[in-house]
C-alpha cells in the first residue's frame, strides 16, 4: 500500500533525488543535456558567475521538484488531478531560458517576456495574443517559439496543446486555399476544446494566403464580454517572418557604425521602419492583411542579425547540448565558418546561428 504524501523521509528523499538532477532547461530531446548556465554577452554578467549559478540551479530544482510532484500525484491520486496540458501555465523558467540561452537578442527578450506574462496573468483575456516575430533566417525566431512552448507545456512542441503550421508544407497549393481554411479554422477549434490553454505557431507567415490569414481574423478579434466565446481557452498566436529582415539589419548597421552600442538599440528605432516594411512589402500579403490593417497583433518583435561573438556563443550551446569538450580554438573556427556581411564590413553573420550545430561534426573525435 503507497504511503501518503506527508511521510517526512519518503517525501525528504524525494527532493534530494531532485536536487541532483540537472535543471529542467537543460534537457533536449532523447535526454541530451544543453547548457546550464553560460556567460552572458559581454558587458551583461554583474554578478559572480558561481552564485548566480547555484541560483539558478536551486531555483530550476524548486520547479523541476513542483512539476514532478504534480505528475507524481496524479498518477497516484487520479481522482481530482487536471493535467497541467489543462490548466493554464505560467512561465517560470522562461526569464532564466531567455536570458541564458538566447543570445544577442535582448529586445526579443523583453518584448516576449513581458507579453506572455501579461497575458497569461489576466484573469479573463478578451482576445488571443498574437506577436509576430521578424528578421533573418537563424537569428532565433523557432528558438524562442520553441523555448515558449517548453515553459507553457511539459511535452513542449509535442503537446497536444502546440500545433505548428509552415506554410510551405501544410498549405503549399493556392487553388487549394478553401480545404485549407476548412482545415485550419477546424484544427484550431478542434485544439481549443481540448485545451484550457494553446499554443498555435505560423511558420513563414509572409508565404501564407490572404485568404487564410483571413481566416484567423475571428480568433484574434477582441471578444465582447456578452459573447459566449469570451470564455473560450487562453490562446497564443506566434508568426515567424523574414519579411523586414533586410529593413532591421539596416537600421542596426546604421547605428552601430553611428557609434551606438548594440545594447542601447531600442524599439523606437526600429518600430517605424519595421512596421512600414511590412505593410510596404510587394512580395507578401502579410503587411495587407486584415491581421496587420485591424491591428489584431498585438506586438512586431524584431529579431536582430547575430554578430561573431553571438555564433561563438551558439557553437558553444551546441557543444554543451551533446555533452562534449570544446576550445576557445574550435568555437572560433565554427565561427570563421560562416558567411558575414556586408561585404565591405562583414558584422552579421548571413545565416544566424543557422547550420552551426552541424559545424561541430568537424570537431568531433
Amino acid at each position: 500500500m503507497l504511503r501518503g504524501p506527508r511521510s517526512p523521509l519518503w517525501l525528504l528523499l524525494l527532493l534530494l533525488l531532485l536536487l541532483l538532477l540537472p535543471p529542467p532547461g537543460t534537457w533536449g530531446d532523447g535526454g541530451r543535456a544543453r547548457p546550464r548556465e553560460g556567460a552572458e554577452e559581454a558587458g551583461e554578467a554583474g554578478s559572480c558567475p558561481a552564485f548566480q549559478g547555484l541560483r539558478e540551479r536551486l531555483r530550476a530544482a524548486g520547479a523541476l521538484c513542483r512539476r514532478y510532484w504534480a505528475l507524481f500525484s496524479c498518477r497516484v491520486w487520479p481522482e481530482g488531478c487536471r493535467q497541467d496540458e489543462e490548466e493554464p501555465a505560467r512561465p517560470l523558467g522562461l526569464e532564466a531560458d531567455l536570458r541564458v540561452r538566447l543570445h544577442g537578442q535582448h529586445l526579443a527578450r523583453e518584448l516576449v517576456l513581458t507579453a506572455a506574462r501579461g497575458y497569461l496573468e489576466l484573469p479573463q483575456p478578451d482576445k488571443a495574443l498574437a506577436l509576430s516575430f521578424h528578421g533573418w533566417s537563424g537569428t532565433g525566431k523557432n528558438f524562442v517559439a520553441r523555448m515558449l512552448a517548453e515553459n507553457l507545456y511539459r511535452d513542449g512542441l509535442r503537446s497536444d496543446c502546440v500545433k505548428v503550421f509552415i506554410a510551405t508544407l501544410h498549405f503549399p497549393h493556392h487553388k487549394y486555399v478553401d480545404l485549407y481554411q476548412e482545415q485550419l479554422a477546424g484544427q484550431i477549434r478542434k485544439t481549443q476544446e481540448h485545451c484550457h490553454q494553446t499554443l498555435f505557431i505560423l511558420d513563414e507567415a509572409e508565404k501564407l494566403h490572404p485568404g487564410l490569414l483571413e481566416a484567423l481574423r475571428p480568433h484574434l478579434e477582441r471578444q465582447a464580454p456578452e459573447n459566449p466565446r469570451a470564455k473560450s481557452p487562453r490562446t497564443i498566436f506566434l508568426f515567424l517572418s523574414n519579411l523586414a529582415g533586410n529593413i532591421i539589419n539596416e537600421v542596426v548597421l546604421n547605428l552601430l557604425k553611428a557609434g551606438w552600442s548594440r545594447e542601447e538599440i531600442g524599439m523606437e528605432h526600429l518600430e517605424p521602419q519595421l512596421q512600414a516594411g511590412i505593410v510596404e512589402a510587394t512580395d507578401s500579403g502579410f503587411g495587407h492583411s486584415c491581421l496587420v490593417k485591424e491591428n489584431l497583433i498585438d506586438f512586431f518583435i524584431p529579431f536582430l542579425p547575430l554578430e561573431y561573438r553571438h555564433v561563438r556563443l551558439c557553437a558553444r550551446d551546441a557543444f554543451l547540448s551533446q555533452e562534449l569538450l570544446y576550445t576557445e580554438e574550435a568555437l572560433d573556427e565554427i565561427a570563421k565558418m560562416m558567411v558575414y556581411v556586408p561585404k565591405e564590413e562583414q558584422l552579421f553573420s548571413s545565416r544566424g546561428c543557422k547550420s552551426v550545430s552541424q559545424r561541430i561534426n568537424y570537431f568531433m573525435p
